[in-house]
C-alpha cells in the first residue's frame, strides 16, 4: 500500500468528527467541566458518533493506543510532553489538547509515518475558549499539517500500537509434505541387468598331448 493511501486512510478520521468542528468553530463556551486543571491528569472526552471501522486481527484497538505529544509555548520557550489515549484531553493553562486518534504505518510499509488527530482549544483574553486546530499532524513530516497559533505548537512524538506480522493480503506458503528434502517425483524401479555367462576358454596344448598324436 502506497504512502498516499496511508495518508488518505488517516485523513478519513476528519470526516468522522467534522460535526465537532462545526459546533466548536465559533463557540464561546467555557471549557468542559471534566477538563483537567493541569497537565498531570487526563480527562475522558466523548468519542465521535461515527461508525467504527472494521478491526484488523493483530492490530491494537484505537482505545488502547497511547500517544506522546510535544507541546511548545513559543512565548516563554517551555516545551513539555504529555501522554494521552484517544478520547482524552489535557489542559495546560490556557490550552486544551484533545487526542482523537493516533496511528503509525505498518512495519512492511516503505515510508514510515506517525500521525495523531488532535484538537486544540485556546482561551483568549475575553476568557472564552475557541477551537484553533482540528486535524492530523505527523511526526516525520510536520509540514503536511501545522498547528497555526502564535503561542502554542503541538506535534506527535510517538504512537504505541501493534501491527500483525504480515498484511491482510499476505499468503503463507504451506510446508512440503514429508519435509523439505522429500521428492514429489516417484522413483522408477531399477532395471534388471542380465549378465551373460563368460565363454569357456579351451585349455592350452601340452607337450604330452603332442607326443601322443
Amino acid at each position: 500500500m502506497a504512502a498516499g493511501a496511508i495518508l488518505a486512510g488517516l485523513a478519513a478520521w476528519q470526516g468522522a468528527i467534522a460535526w465537532q468542528d462545526q459546533e466548536a468553530g465559533n463557540a464561546a463556551a467555557n471549557p468542559p467541566a471534566d477538563a483537567p486543571v493541569d497537565g498531570n491528569q487526563a480527562a475522558p472526552v466523548a468519542p465521535p458518533a461515527a461508525k467504527a471501522a472494521p478491526l484488523i486481527r493483530g492490530i491494537t484497538p484505537m482505545a488502547e493506543r497511547v500517544a506522546v505529544l510535544g507541546v511548545l509555548n513559543k512565548r516563554n520557550g517551555i516545551a513539555r510532553e504529555i501522554t494521552v489515549k484517544p478520547g482524552q484531553a489535557v489542559r495546560l493553562g490556557d490550552l486544551i489538547v484533545r487526542l482523537r486518534a493516533c496511528e503509525k504505518t505498518a512495519p512492511w510499509e516503505h515510508e514510515k509515518l506517525t500521525g495523531a488527530f488532535i484538537q486544540t482549544d485556546v482561551r483568549g483574553r475575553d476568557n472564552k475558549w475557541r477551537r484553533y486546530f482540528s486535524g492530523w499532524v505527523y511526526a516525520e513530516s510536520p509540514s503536511l499539517n501545522v498547528v497555526e497559533h502564535p503561542i502554542y505548537d503541538v506535534w506527535p512524538k510517538s504512537c504505541a500500537m501493534n501491527w500483525p506480522d504480515a498484511g491482510p493480503d499476505t499468503l503463507v506458503a504451506a510446508a512440503p509434505v514429508g519435509g523439505a528434502s522429500a521428492s514429489i517425483a516417484k522413483k522408477s524401479p531399477e532395471a534388471a541387468v542380465a549378465v551373460a555367462p563368460a565363454p569357456e576358454t579351451p585349455a592350452p596344448a601340452t607337450a604330452l598331448d603332442n607326443s601322443a598324436r
